[in-house]
């Protein structure tokens, strides 16, 4: 029961951090180009390989402090249903080549934050 109310709590901070990011983002970079859910997936991507192997290789915290963080508030977080709704809402827009760079910088870019968090994690 403790697990559930740990990961719905993560998930709603997750989820204002995410609104709010995005507002932050869009009032800065426009709407033009999906800036805002770029950056959240690149941080949610780094911050996912840093807590994940932080809290089960260095920090001892508890399975319902571990599952609040990583599923439920990064799972609230990044935005993989906006990112392929975004590319797909780009090219049907005539805008190819801006879908193509989406995706492959949010992949690139996020698999790279990625393992620069799991590799922080490992050596500090």
């Amino acid at each position: 029961m403790w697990l559930f109310l740990s990961v719905s709590l993560g998930a709603v901070a997750g989820a204002w951090a995410r609104y709010g990011m995005t507002m932050l983002i869009q009032t800065v970079a426009g709407h033009r180009f999906p800036w805002a859910t770029l950056v959240i997936n690149v941080l949610g991507s780094f911050l996912m390989g840093f807590l994940f192997f932080e809290t089960l290789e260095r920090v001892v915290v508890s399975p319902e402090l571990r599952a609040g963080l990583l599923t439920g508030g990064l799972g609230a977080f990044t935005t993989f249903s906006t990112f392929t709704m975004e590319s797909l809402l780009l090219a049907e827009d005539g805008r190819l080549a801006a879908a193509l760079a989406y995706v492959t910088l949010s992949v690139v870019i996020g698999f790279s934050a990625a393992f620069a968090g799991a590799y922080l994690s490992r050596k500090l």
